[in-house]
């Protein structure tokens, strides 16, 4: 009986280790998504991802000109231009509609794309130019446009309708991310000229300072409001922040001396770049307290290179930018490797034999 307690425990603490080593950070396999055929000039990257996995950026086409992409099933589509000539596309929602940027014949517009047609969203009254950044679920967009007094303001469309979202007393501002309750972020002047990081809501634009410096800029927000970008620390370094609740918190870097946040899902874990501690830029993701280089849990021989993830769906898929394995500046994905079927289980059930055996 004293065997068989001592092997019980030995082996329960195997199981533990176990499980609290797979749950502790999970891998993840990576795929190249390629690009529109650009020829020698091979580029392309990542902005956006919906839970479906369907990818959104922009990469060279056959024209050799940047256009607009939506990768899906190891097939990137090319999503066309406005007036043929260029289009980036910044942000899907999972109901595959797409938003960007595209040529005007004097600058550029803001577009929504949606079962194959590239709709134009205009510009604020008198303005000239606009260009789109996310859309969420019940199709509102949100980006920049030009005012008629020149200043580029932030702007939340809906219903065919574009409105200025205003500044926080100085001349521009710039909306980067939506939630599914309306919660617009991004950043804005000040009246003493400052860019402070910004959450409106109900026609209220408020500020979300810095981490102790001058500026900040919020990229993204989670369907709880929480809202992560980057900002200047009291010594003058960009870190990137999860902003929650009215408290700012400094997410640190990976050794480096800056960092920046592009996503958040509805999990809270976010993704974006930090400089390592020989300042290289490597693509990273924040979860729980702590900040991991993506680039250690990928395949060390995959010969990725990753530099910046831009976006993280609930299911934990990342997309991004990096160096491929052939030298080029190519979009990736990440898929998160499903954690091993309880290994409590396998063990527990060795346990059993042995303890069967042993009586």
């Amino acid at each position: 009986m004293r065997y068989q307690a001592v092997l019980s425990v030995c082996l329960l603490v195997v199981v533990c280790l176990l499980v609290g080593a797979a749950r502790a950070i999970t891998p993840y396999t990576i795929t190249d998504l390629g690009t529109l055929g650009g020829g020698e000039y091979s580029y392309s990257t990542a902005e956006g991802i919906n839970d479906s996995g369907q990818v959104v950026g922009h990469a060279w086409s056959g024209s050799e000109v940047i256009h607009a992409f939506l990768w899906e099933n190891g097939v990137m589509q090319d999503l066309g231009t406005l007036y043929g000539g260029y289009s980036t596309a910044e942000g899907i929602n999972d109901s595959g509609q797409v938003v960007g940027e595209s040529d005007f014949p004097t600058g550029c517009t803001a577009f929504l794309w949606e079962n194959g047609t590239m709709q134009d969203l205009g510009t604020l009254p008198d303005g000239f130019g606009s260009g789109a950044r996310s859309v969420n679920d019940s199709g509102q967009v949100v980006g920049c446009a030009m005012t008629a007094a020149w200043d580029w303001h932030a702007f939340l469309w809906e219903n065919s309708v574009m409105q200025d979202l205003g500044t926080l007393g100085g001349t521009s501002s710039d909306a980067y991310g939506i939630n599914g309750s309306g919660q617009v972020v991004g950043d804005a002047k000040t009246a003493n000229g400052e860019s402070h990081a910004f959450l409106w809501e109900d026609g209220v634009m408020q500020d979300l300072g810095t981490l102790g410096g001058t500026s900040s800029r919020a990229r993204a927000t989670n369907d709880s409001g929480q809202v992560v970008g980057y900002a200047k620390t009291d010594n003058g370094e960009d870190h990137a922040f999860l902003w929650e609740n009215g408290v700012m918190q400094d997410l640190g870097t990976l050794g480096g001396t800056s960092s920046d946040a592009y996503g958040i899902n509805g999990s809270g874990q976010v993704v974006g770049k930090a400089k390592t501690a020989n300042e290289d830029g490597h693509a990273c993701l924040w979860e729980n307290g702590a900040m991991y280089d993506l680039n250690e849990l990928i395949l060390s021989d995959s010969g990725w290179a990753l530099r910046r993830a831009t976006c993280i769906n609930d299911v934990g898929q990342v997309v991004g930018t990096g160096l491929n394995p052939q030298g080029y500046e190519h979009a990736f994905l990440l898929t998160p490797i499903p954690e091993p079927s309880t290994p409590s289980l396998v063990v527990l059930g060795a346990l059993g034999l042995l303890l069967r055996r042993r009586r």
